[in-house]
């Protein structure tokens, strides 16, 4: 996997992102990415060599590293790292989608005619909801993650020794996890900053939507304020034409 061209193509997602999604976006490559390249490939290595029971049974060790560990860790955080940084892309796709319906609509009308949006960028509208709609999925394909390797790990633990007594085996055998306590630790740090990205996500959300119902309301209260003013405006106009007070015209309304 090249981390370094999705890196870039989030890197964009930064300028139209809020503070949160820059802080989530450090956190993923930093704080997990990072550590997955540099450090936890090194640890987990290859697992399955790694791993020992006390049996010369062709097939048993093979058998119950199939038992205890259905999906590697390191293949799992792999996939959860594609999938929470893919639905960034959306909001990349739909600036990219403004741009060339703005591209065109110049064309056929020149170069002088009015924009179709303000900003092609800015968080309005249907960008708001994608923008929205990356921040659900993101947060709930962190969620189910950590869910499958709470389930799978049994709360993220990593014993020293496992007991398996899977066929072909022929007895219950003891089985040893290489490095346990740093598989351990790095599990730990792992799940540290899924979380952590889980609370950023949540944060966003509802920071987006609190922003717009302010927004909404400050609309309407703006709106009727307008209406006021030209209504006030307007009986001012008819008492000065009419030449009668504004008690006379208050008791004739």
């Amino acid at each position: 996997m090249d981390w370094g061209t999705l890196q870039g193509v989030l890197s964009g997602v930064n300028k139209y992102s809020t503070g949160f999604g820059r802080i989530w976006l450090s956190v993923v490559f930093i704080f997990r990415v990072l550590v997955y390249v540099v450090a936890a490939e090194s640890v987990w290595g290859d697992e399955q060599s790694d791993f020992v029971c006390n049996t010369l049974q062709p097939g048993c060790p093979n058998t119950c590293y199939d038992h205890y560990f259905p999906i590697s860790h390191i293949r799992l955080w792999a996939l959860q790292l594609i999938c929470i940084t893919t639905p960034s892309l959306l909001v990349v796709l739909h600036v990219a989608y403004r741009k060339e319906r703005e591209r065109k609509h110049r064309l056929k009308y020149g170069q002088n005619c009015s924009n179709l949006y303000k900003n092609t960028g800015k968080k309005r509208g249907g960008l708001w909801w994608t923008y929205l709609l990356s921040l659900i999925f993101k947060t709930g394909f962190e969620v189910a993650f950590l869910y499958v390797l709470h389930s799978i790990y049994n709360r993220f633990d990593l014993p020293r020794l496992v007991k398996c007594s899977m066929f072909p085996c022929p007895n219950v055998v003891d089985c040893f996890i290489a490095k346990p306590t740093e598989k351990k630790i790095f599990t730990y740090f792992m799940v540290g900053g899924s979380a952590l990205c889980v609370i950023l996500n949540t944060s966003e959300i509802i920071y987006l939507i609190f922003k717009q119902c302010f927004r909404c309301c400050n609309r309407k209260h703006t709106k009727e304020m307008s209406m006021s003013k030209a209504r006030r405006n307007l009986i001012q106009k008819d008492v000065l034409e009419n030449g009668i007070s504004l008690h006379e015209y208050n008791n004739k309304a």
